[in-house]
């Protein structure tokens, strides 16, 4: 029995959603690190608010899907296999390959037509596994590929992974946000290499910018350290970061890929390798370190370095809210650019709705919103 006092009930006060964005842009997007993936095995993960496996043959093949099997709903990547060139449901043993066709059911009775994996297209570059994903309303074929890098006299990757409450579009605007280079890294005397350019959905932009780092050692205790980055953009969920300290003689290349798990969490993966450059004599003072332990330990330095610098920005990132209309300012860098350059991941009919993402004259500045 309930008992009303006629009382009314108090309205809790309407909480403002964190981020205006659409969660899933269209872009390519990390699953995962090659070297996770064996021949003859594969991957479940959630994937932009649904589940999708990643399987590689025998032969060494990709194929990404839709993790349940199109036959009754059983979920690949709980007792599913990989069975030579093709995936094998736990369930009644229904068999697919990599073009998605069942050919074989568990009975030896000619496969349903109707019973086909639904693919997502996949590529794997430089050491990575890429699934493309369009936003609702968008061409679901990719127009753009994700670059492939000569990669030899290059370290092993270094990789890491991190849990987050983040959106990808606002992870990748850090590197344009020049303003927090200095308050939250410690950087200064940054400086702009080369503009923010744009082309179709790449972004670029060159910085140099100072550290004072530590050094182990009766010689150095701190070094103030130049470092040059070179950021190429590809979408909202691949950046590529090169990375110059002349001081030490070193080249790398570091990958930020932020990846949606659901509307609310991403997986931020990071990957570093370092040039082992053969011809360039090193800094006297490290001449006496073999080549090879030098550009390991070089490598090992950047990473540590740059992962330092990205945790720093965890606890804002999971606690800020993105504001449409930003007050920019002279000195925040770019973000106006890279904002306008993002919206086209969204579908119009979004973005519209979302009127703040679009209503901007296309005279805006750098220092108006994006």
């Amino acid at each position: 029995m309930s008992l009303s006092t006629g009382a009314r009930p108090t309205r809790m006060p309407t909480q403002t959603p964190r981020t205006a964005l659409p969660p899933y842009p269209t872009s390519w997007y990390a699953f995962g690190f090659a070297n996770e993936l064996r021949p003859g095995s594969l991957l479940a993960r959630p994937f932009m608010g649904r589940e999708v496996v990643v399987f590689r043959t025998q032969r060494g093949e990709y194929c990404a899907s839709e993790a349940y099997c199109p036959h009754l709903g059983a979920h690949f990547g709980h007792g599913g296999s990989v069975e030579g060139e093709e995936i094998r449901c736990p369930f009644h043993g229904f068999r697919f390959n990599t073009a998605g066709t069942c050919v074989a059911t568990g009975y030896g009775t000619p496969p349903p037509p109707t019973a086909r994996l639904s693919l997502i297209p996949l590529r794997v570059v430089n050491g990575l596994i890429l699934l493309f994903h369009a936003a609702p309303g968008m061409d679901a074929v990719p127009d753009w590929e994700p670059p492939e890098l000569a990669m030899h006299d290059w370290t092993p990757p270094l990789q890491r992974s991190y849990v987050l409450r983040d959106h990808p579009q606002e992870t990748t605007e850090n590197s344009v946000d020049v303003g927090h280079f200095a308050h939250i890294h410690g950087y200064r005397d940054v400086q702009e290499l080369r503009p923010a350019t744009i082309d179709g959905p790449h972004l670029s932009t060159a910085y140099a910018a100072r550290h004072i780092m530590p050094v182990i050692g009766q010689i150095w205790r701190q070094v103030d350290v130049a470092f040059h980055f070179e950021t190429q953009i590809y979408g909202v969920g691949y950046s590529l970061v090169e990375l110059t300290v002349p001081a030490f003689g070193l080249v790398s290349r570091l990958w930020v890929l932020p990846t949606p798990i659901d509307a609310e969490r991403l997986t931020l993966r990071l990957m570093l390798r370092t040039y082992r450059s053969p011809g360039s004599d090193l800094p006297a003072p490290l001449r006496l370190v073999p080549r090879k332990l030098f550009f390991s330990l070089g490598a090992r330095f950047v990473l540590s370095q740059f992962t330092h610098d990205t945790k720093q920005d965890f606890d804002i990132w999971q606690h800020k809210r993105y504001l449409p209309r930003p007050a920019l300012a002279k000195g925040d860098g770019p973000i106006g650019i890279y904002r306008r350059w993002a919206r086209q991941f969204y579908p119009a009919a979004t973005t519209a709705e979302q009127g703040d993402l679009v209503t901007v004259p296309a005279t805006t500045t750098d220092t108006e919103l994006a």
